[in-house]
């Protein structure tokens, strides 16, 4: 949702076959870089891609979207961050997918990997297997080596314009059969700070009412 030049950049590169090997997303927490991950492991590897775009009901699609895939890996960088994390990847990464055509590494917040993990990295990202895609997140691009971002397509996340997390809550609660009152979701769309994920976090919070209002909103 709001990012819709690198969704065009995306599909356009899948459409074609020419996907990248390494991505980096850059961006603010809750502008969508770890789902857009998600759903570009996705498009890379269905039977039945269209324009670019997954189909979202065959089995690799809801494999993937139900984290059960061996194949896509999500990697929290905060908590894997040292060099025998990166090296146990580097030792699997030869391997081929066990079903789909991609095996894609998703590593969010990949600017907490220390110094010689990022070498580590480094290696295995001048060098990739073809059927190896690597997806880095990061709210901090500055920290992140010159060499690694060098190696990587980057794609950088804007934060939501209150105006588009508003339509966004609005398709949300019509589709959960919710009520509201458009001044009420605009105070919401406020609040997010250009989130899109926390705007979805407060929009689970006033769907437990029958019609969210403002003074509903108000008292939450």
């Amino acid at each position: 949702v709001g990012q819709e030049n690198i969704v065009d950049a995306l599909k356009r590169s899948v459409a074609a076959d020419k996907s990248p090997h390494a991505l980096l997303f850059v961006g603010p927490k809750g502008s969508g870089k770890t789902t857009t991950a998600r759903i570009f492991a996705k498009a890379i590897n269905c039977p039945n891609v269209k324009e670019g775009n997954p189909c979202g009901v065959c089995d690799v699609c809801e494999e993937i979207a139900s984290g059960a895939s061996v194949d896509v890996i999500e990697i929290d960088g905060a908590s894997n961050r040292k060099i025998d994390d990166i090296r146990e990847i580097r030792d699997k990464i030869s391997h081929s997918p066990s079903k789909f055509k991609k095996k894609v590494y998703i590593i969010d917040e990949v600017h907490m990997l220390t110094k010689e993990a990022f070498n580590a990295l480094l290696k295995t990202l001048e060098e990739p297997p073809s059927h190896a895609v690597f997806v880095l997140c990061t709210t901090e691009s500055d920290k992140l080596p010159a060499t690694i971002i060098s190696r990587c397509q980057r794609f950088d996340f804007n934060l939501g314009k209150d105006d588009e997390i508003k339509k966004y809550l609005g398709e949300i609660l019509t589709k959960e059969k919710v009520d509201y009152d458009d001044e009420a979701i605009a105070v919401v769309a406020g609040y997010a700070g250009g989130s899109f994920r926390d705007a979805l976090s407060m929009a689970g919070q006033v769907a437990v009412f029958e019609k969210v209002t403002l003074a509903t909103i108000e008292n939450i």
